[in-house]
């Protein structure tokens, strides 16, 4: 028994450092910024607080969007159509993410137009950034990877290097 209490506080805490970490987070970062939808299901507000109507339902985790404006915990977001509107910070994640734009994608092995082909991606698909440098990006779909040109993806400024 008393293993299991033990279990239940250590389990207790780390909950509270994670969210201590990602409510950190949330309050040191400047807009604008980029981040992703971190819920399977998230509500986009017509202003900061749920006494808002709902603009949007957004049932597709990771989905890039950017953040342009802060006010206490929610967060004015704008996603890859341009809709903007407040979103709850619990509902969002710092992890990068991009959104494919434009025509079919190859994701390439090394960061140059004339490497070999990996994958490719059509429009809509949504993967992780993990670097970007010299208008190139490591794009990451559930494991199957590849450098995609920057201005190919949206959810990186034009130029911005990520380590």
């Amino acid at each position: 028994m008393r293993v299991r209490v033990q279990a239940v506080v250590a389990m207790m805490a780390l909950g509270l450092l994670s969210a201590s970490i990602a409510d950190a987070w949330a309050q040191q970062r400047k807009p604008p910024y980029y981040a992703s939808i971190a819920a399977s299901k998230a509500r986009m507000r017509t202003g900061p607080g749920r006494n808002y109507p709902a603009s949007w339902l957004y049932q597709r985790a990771d989905l890039p969007v950017k953040v342009i404006e802060v006010y206490n915990d929610w967060r004015k977001v704008e996603d890859p159509d341009g809709t903007q509107g407040w979103m709850q910070v619990a509902l969002m994640s710092p992890t990068r993410t991009g959104y494919i734009v434009g025509g079919i994608v190859e994701l390439r092995d090394a960061p140059r137009g004339n490497a070999r082909i990996n994958w490719r991606a059509a429009p809509g698909v949504i993967g992780r950034i993990s670097k970007c440098e010299r208008g190139w990006c490591w794009f990451d779909v559930k494991g199957r990877a590849g450098y995609v040109e920057q201005n190919r993806i949206w959810g990186t400024d034009p130029g911005e290097e990520i380590d």
